[in-house]
């Protein structure tokens, strides 16, 4: 409480004389506002500076001990300021603001005045929000001499791709309409526009390569990670336009089957807690095996100071006979799918199969085999699950192969059949060309008349060996254990994970943007969204919960945040702020990751009723008549 000092004018006269009012602050939204509690006229009473601070502090000493029943032990010794403290006190008891001046939260409500408005989502972003304070992303920022508003808007944009992955325009939607992420971040809700994204995407993009060793360096420091194995792979995502005149989009072979659509290829190097180490973006026309010298240039000068270098784990591929002599040329060991054909191996004496499991309980064996011209340990993997799927594929195809084949032998016989010798090779040729795994396994004999007419066909399936379910590993470790060789290639399962993250749940692809520069912006969002997602379950499987992205979005959707608004009976306007209480579900994900559950405290602020409120004038209502 303070004493406000208010100057009237006397018209007898036309003086100004001075009068006092107790008043105190009180927050309403982001302002600071004043009210009065009581008038107190000119104090004459009270000639003193000092006297009149005194009255001031008993009136509050008084209102203390009325609520907790402590009294002060330091009272300002004058019978005056004594006598008009307990005056005044009386009045504000007379008057019923016994409560406004204590601070207490107890209000009687007009329960038909409540209502509930501005509810946002904040689960999702306040968990995304303290795993980027984990990361320390902000203080990087900082270290760039970005401004806070800019650090702000990129951590905004980061959430938003990781909570609600769409375009920019949606995004921007999402944010003002549904979502309370600029609340956490702190960047003004009334900024966001979807250019702002745009352009806060292609600043983060620049500054790729430093921001990615310090997310390596800093997940590494704070989950105390060696990375002693990492995984290499390919990926690739296909954008909607034709992209003319693009210099990265290209048409390629698409691992989503859209021949029509351009491409461009993603590489990243994981280790095997699923963190990325380095991510390059290529042409979407490029062969997989003409990647990996980029990628290995890279990741030699950042393993430069450290006393070993990891394992490179590889797809079969990217795993041809020069790649593999320069990473062993860099002195990396590898281990990968041998492009070898099966039938070149012998079975290493003295060596027995051993039988482990897989992640989903099947059995698979292991045994030790050689490849004469190759100094690398190979490892023979004989999946079952593996040879009942794929006998059933080739089953399938042998099928449909011997279909077009009945087809094409019943075209003879008809009138308007297909029988010149040409037409009818033509036409088994493309029937090979649509089962090339199953046609070599089949005689063919088309007997032809002295015309050049086909008249009749026979084939015949020749036995072919078992290779279903079947393959070869190829390493040059030194490790002779067939368990921990198999062990150290599953992680390869690591990546195949990664990629499903970013694919399905960072909706990654397809890509609308219809410029590369904005194109690999997008694409770079994504994989810092993944950072923080992969932050968060990484320390979720440490304890035992293993949802996917979007179940844990979804769960953690259920925790809002909401103003509440009443008014008591005084006629006073109770806004109160507050992010609601965690469910079970929720709470429990924040104990699992130690996390704090709500992003702050209730924020509660009253407008006072009119007459406690300062006086305005009609001409300048903003303005005191004071």
């Amino acid at each position: 409480m303070f004493l406000k000092v208010v100057y009237k004018k006397i018209k007898a006269t036309g003086e100004l004389r001075a009068t006092y009012r107790l008043g105190e602050n009180y927050r309403f939204g982001d302002t600071i506002r004043c009210q009065t509690i009581v008038h107190m006229g000119a104090l004459e009473e009270l000639p003193g500076v000092e006297q009149k601070k005194a009255l001031c502090r008993r009136i509050e000493s008084l209102v203390k001990e009325s609520r907790t029943g402590i009294r002060d032990l330091f009272v300002y010794q004058d019978e005056q300021v004594e006598a008009l403290a307990q005056k005044y006190f009386a009045v504000i008891v007379a008057k019923d603001r016994l409560d406004i001046v204590t601070g207490k939260d107890y209000h009687r409500i007009d329960t038909g005045s409540v209502e509930n408005k501005n509810i946002r989502e904040a689960g999702a972003e306040w968990l995304c929000m303290q795993a980027i304070r984990q990361l320390n992303i902000p203080d990087f920022l900082v270290q760039q001499e970005w401004p806070q508003e800019s650090i702000q808007l990129a951590l905004t944009h980061i959430i938003s791709r990781a909570v609600y992955p769409a375009s920019e325009l949606r995004t921007s939607q999402w944010i003002k309409q549904n979502s309370s992420v600029c609340e956490i971040t702190g960047y003004p809700e009334e900024k966001i526009t979807k250019d702002k994204l745009y352009g806060i995407s292609h600043r983060l993009y620049k500054v790729k390569d430093e921001l990615e060793k310090h997310l390596s360096k800093r997940t590494n420091e704070l989950f105390d990670l060696d990375d002693k194995i990492i995984i290499y792979d390919l990926t690739n995502t296909y954008f909607e336009g034709r992209m003319q005149g693009s210099a990265i989009a290209a048409f390629g072979r698409s691992k989503e089957k859209r021949s029509d659509a351009k491409i461009v290829v993603l590489a990243v190097v994981v280790n095997t807690e699923g963190f990325l180490k380095y991510s390059q973006i290529f042409e979407g026309n490029i062969a997989d095996c003409k990647t990996l010298e980029k990628i290995i240039d890279e990741l030699s000068r950042r393993t430069s100071l450290t006393g070993r270098k990891p394992v490179v784990v590889l797809d079969a591929g990217i795993a041809t006979e020069d790649n593999l002599q320069l990473l062993q040329k860099n002195n990396f060991d590898y281990i990968c799918v041998s492009r070898a054909r099966l039938k070149k191996y012998s079975v290493v004496a003295g060596s027995n199969p051993v039988e482990v499991v897989d992640n989903k309980k099947q059995p698979i064996t292991l045994q030790k085999v050689k490849i004469d011209e190759s100094s690398n340990n190979y490892l023979l993997v004989h999946s079952h699950a593996k040879e009942k799927k794929e006998v059933s594929m080739n089953k399938g195809f042998a099928g449909r192969f011997e279909q077009g084949l009945k087809q094409i032998k019943e075209s003879l016989d008809k009138k308007s059949g297909v029988k010149k010798q040409a037409k009818v090779w033509e036409r088994i040729g493309r029937l090979k060309a649509k089962y090339p795994s199953i046609h070599r396994h089949y005689d063919l004999q088309v007997v032809t008349d002295k015309n050049g007419i086909c008249t009749s066909m026979a084939w015949e399936q020749r036995p072919a060996e078992k290779k279903e379910g079947k393959y070869l590993l190829r390493t040059n470790l030194n490790e002779q254990d067939e368990h921990t060789q198999w062990t150290i290639y599953n992680t390869v399962r690591e990546i195949e994970a990664t990629f499903r993250v970013l694919k399905t749940d960072l909706d990654l692809r397809p890509i609308y943007h219809k410029t590369d520069d904005a194109a690999m912006a997008h694409l770079h969002l994504g994989l810092l969204a993944y950072w923080i997602v992969n932050t968060i379950r990484y320390q979720l499987k440490q304890k035992g919960t293993n949802n996917e992205w979007r179940d844990l979005v979804r769960i953690m959707n259920t925790q809002k945040i909401v103003t509440t608004t009443m008014t008591d009976e005084y006629g006073q306007q109770i806004t109160i702020r507050q992010c609601s209480e965690p469910t079970q579900e929720v709470n429990a994900i924040y104990n699992a990751l130690c996390f704090k559950p709500k992003p702050f405290s209730r924020k509660k602020s009253v407008d006072p009723p009119n007459e406690l409120k300062k006086a305005e004038t009609h001409a300048h209502p903003h303005l005191s008549s004071a």
